[in-house]
């Protein structure tokens, strides 16, 4: 079983209907699906793979092979304990904001320019990704960026970026890359490894990989997007496995709300065209008061944490 292959530039062309069905479908059922022909340049996303890669070489190979979680492993192998190791994961990861932009990595020529330039056309797609979904879900246009932004004067959505590696693992057996989850935000979008495999969703029981394509953007819906939808579109529980074989680089970028921004079904979604009310199924919050149960309870079941947020 494959994860759906969308080709964007339909969506501007004579099978715009067609395609927007087939998005609609991928929100309703999967959760997860890939873009082809997305806007964004083979050559700017090279260039990405380029200042990523030499990155991870220059400035965090050696302190990930100092890691904690380097150490927790071989600690096991050298016990020949049949244990596993439960709460880590075999991850190298920072975050690319414009709000720490003084701590991006400085010693790889045109890092900066380059994730400057990628994040601003990322920026651009996810907006024209929330649009489709507004239009889809028979909302006004831009509902969901302006639901995302907050009503605050000086208020306005996060976009983030997540630079990860999964260095080969001498021992994937005992510990996952990522442990499985759902994504608290909006909408994701992931340039992910093109050769090096690893991410899987949970798909009616069963794990099933994200098949690497090259140069294809992942989409997946957050768990603010479940809420806004109203449950008609779901956030997915996805993983990362660990290899032996290969360094895998995942770039995963999220549009996510304010924090003070108020998150609710919205409410073309809970009353029909007859004015009968139906209930949302999920409570009204302020974003920030879910991130702070979120990151305590990310690798639990996702229903606990809508409760506990109801109650705060």
């Amino acid at each position: 079983m494959a994860i759906p292959v969308i080709d964007f530039s339909k969506v501007d062309g004579e099978e715009r209907a067609e395609t927007l069905a087939q998005i609609a479908h991928c929100c309703e059922e999967w959760g997860f699906f890939q873009l082809v022909n997305h806007g964004i340049t083979e050559e700017l996303l090279e260039r990405v793979k380029t200042v990523a890669s030499e990155c991870y070489k220059v400035e965090r190979e050696e302190n990930f092979n100092n890691s904690k979680t380097v150490k927790l492993l071989n600690e096991l192998v050298e016990k020949k304990s049949e244990d596993k190791l439960e709460n880590v994961d075999w991850e190298d990861v920072f975050l690319l904001s414009d709000e720490n932009k003084n701590d991006w990595p400085t010693k790889i020529p045109g890092f900066k320019e380059t994730m400057k330039e990628y994040r601003d056309e990322l920026k651009k797609l996810a907006v024209k990704m929330m649009e489709v979904m507004d239009e889809n879900l028979g909302l006004p246009k831009g509902y969901i960026k302006k639901a995302f932004d907050g009503a605050g004067e000086n208020e306005t959505a996060f976009f983030g970026t997540k630079v990860s590696h999964y260095p080969p693992c001498p021992h994937p057996e005992k510990l996952t890359g990522l442990r499985a989850h759902t994504d608290a935000g909006g909408v994701i979008l992931l340039f992910q490894d093109d050769e090096v495999k690893g991410l899987q969703i949970l798909k009616d029981g069963e794990w099933i990989d994200v098949q690497p394509m090259k140069n294809s953007i992942v989409i997946n819906t957050g768990d603010q997007i479940e809420v806004l939808s109203n449950g008609r579109y779901k956030s997915v529980w996805h993983r990362v496995f660990t290899s032996n074989d290969g360094n895998r680089r995942s770039i995963a970028s999220f549009y996510n709300p304010s924090l003070k921004a108020t998150i609710e079904p919205a409410q073309e979604l809970v009353e029909k065209t007859d004015k009968q009310v139906v209930n949302p199924i999920y409570p009204k919050f302020v974003f920030g008061d879910y991130m702070s149960i979120y990151t305590e309870q990310k690798f639990l079941p996702k229903e606990p944490r809508f409760q506990a947020v109801k109650a705060s």
